[in-house]
């Protein structure tokens, strides 16, 4: 259950809906579409069980393409999570939109859904770095990319013109912090499953 603080660091969770062919596309081949979004439904679930039981601070779940899907609706009224619609074109402007609703009155976290060795611990000192005043937090990913970030307030410079979804994300990234003159911690490098070796690293791992 997520426990309110004074300093308390909110997380949000980016989520696509399990929908059959529109979820863990590039798991297909592998899963089936079925599986897939099946996989996706899991992922979603213990994402926000991380996140609740991290209880550093009000979740929400960020859902696209809507707030719709009988998942979300089923889940929101389950656990504590208040369910938004992202909203903006490229990933980066919906970053940024959910930073500007989320980040207004105190620090928070975003995270996706694809991260099964996220732990509440890991969220935790991300909270932590964030109260110690540290503008900025990433968990880099293994491909180049980020699993989250966390910022004290919103900086939507830092999600414009990024190459989403390719091994350049965190390098620009850091350039980015690094000219807008932010602190920035990253506290570890973790993986999360895009493709279908990471499913099967996952499923050696015991994991799935």
């Amino acid at each position: 259950m997520c426990r309110v603080r004074d300093d308390d660091v909110a997380i949000a969770i980016f989520a696509k809906a399990p929908i059959e062919g529109f979820a863990k596309t590039r798991l297909i081949p592998r899963l089936g579409a079925d599986g897939a979004a099946m996989l996706q439904r899991r992922m979603i679930e213990q994402t926000v069980q991380t996140a609740l039981t991290a209880g550093t601070g009000p979740v929400s779940l960020w859902c696209t393409p809507d707030c719709e899907h009988e998942f979300f609706r089923q889940l929101a009224a389950a656990q504590p999570v208040t369910l938004y619609e992202q909203s903006g074109g490229d990933l980066g402007e919906r970053m940024a939109n959910a930073f500007d609703n989320v980040a207004r009155s105190r620090a928070a976290l975003l995270v996706g859904t694809d991260c099964v060795v996220l732990r509440p611990s890991h969220l935790i000192q991300c909270a932590e770095f964030l109260r110690g005043r540290t503008d900025a937090v990433f968990l880099p990913a293994e491909d180049g990319g980020y699993v989250l970030v966390g910022l004290r307030q919103p900086a939507p410079e830092l999600f414009r013109d990024i190459a989403w979804t390719t091994d350049r994300v965190m390098r620009e990234t850091r350039a980015r912090v690094a000219y807008l003159g932010l602190s920035i911690a990253e506290p570890m490098t973790l993986w999360d499953i895009d493709r279908p070796e990471d499913y099967d690293r996952a499923v050696k791992l015991g994991m799935m």
